[in-house]
């Protein structure tokens, strides 16, 4: 099973596949969003499925946007694939890695994102992404952690290096918030279908290769995440963590940087792929 929205941005409609078609979600949700999730949505539609009362939905053609209606937060996690720590010069932390982007970023998975303007340096970064099911505060340890995630998704936490490193002051939420800088989708998969311990992790730009990588070389796994986060915030249902991003983008030195008319594409075992056209704001 897996959910998405589909739609023109700002009129998407949820529907969810199951084993061979898409069903449209309108009988018992107007969205996917964190108050579905947080009713327990997930399971009122398993068993909307096992009773067949979802019609059939034709979703031949739409534009497929994030999976999940816009959070009350995103929540990234730096640094925290081990390869992707030592490409960039610095040790694994010893602590999660935290920042920020804003909630306005995310869209969907194959809408085109603008470069922002006096850009030099626009970095891709395929990212597992955590979306919470229920208000998360203050958890006694990680192995609560998974009673709190609703499912997962693939995200592309679009970076600009140098307002992130050399015009921050110290703060990385410059580099990462600009228009369509978090690309999110194409679905949102629930957490008991996926074991996130050795997901591959792969990117391409202009079709060549870049990242490809596994969640094994996370320094802090997911349930680690979760627990950690909610001893400083409360997560709230619907909100996405993005958890890391491995080797291999551009900030290695080894890569270009994008410009206008490159093409990146990212994708995720299981969670499904995005492409996204770069073009001049």
């Amino acid at each position: 099973m897996k959910f998405a929205r589909v739609g023109a941005a700002g009129a998407e409609r949820p529907v969810v596949w199951d084993t061979d078609r898409w069903y449209d979600l309108r009988p018992i949700t107007t969205d996917i969003d964190g108050a579905f999730l947080a009713a327990r949505g997930i399971a009122t539609t398993r068993a909307a499925l096992a009773e067949g009362r979802l019609p059939a939905a034709d979703v031949e053609g739409e534009r497929i946007g994030a999976p999940f209606s816009r959070p009350s937060a995103v929540v990234c996690v730096g640094m925290n694939y081990a390869a992707h720590a030592a490409e960039s010069g610095s040790a694994p932390p010893d602590v999660p890695i935290i920042f920020l982007k804003t909630p306005n970023t995310v869209v969907g998975p194959d809408d085109d994102v603008p470069i922002p303007r006096n850009s030099t340096k626009t970095d891709w970064e395929v990212e597992l992404g955590v979306v919470i099911g229920r208000r998360a505060s203050y958890l006694d340890s990680p192995a609560e952690s998974p009673d709190y995630i609703a499912g997962y998704t693939v995200a592309n936490d679009v970076s600009e290096r140098a307002f992130q490193i050399e015009q921050s002051g110290g703060q990385w939420s410059k580099g990462k918030c600009a228009v369509g800088f978090n690309p999110t989708g194409p679905w949102l998969v629930p957490a008991e279908d996926v074991d996130t311990s050795d997901l591959r992790l792969r990117s391409w730009v202009n079709g060549q290769p870049r990242q490809d990588s596994s969640t094994r070389d996370m320094i802090f796994d997911v349930d680690t995440l979760v627990w950690h986060l909610s001893q400083y915030l409360a997560l709230e249902p619907g909100d996405l963590i993005l958890t890391g991003t491995p080797e291999g983008v551009a900030l290695s030195g080894r890569f270009d940087y994008l410009r206008s008319g490159d093409v990146v594409e990212v994708e995720i075992e299981g969670l499904g792929r995005q492409r996204q056209l770069f073009t001049t704001s």
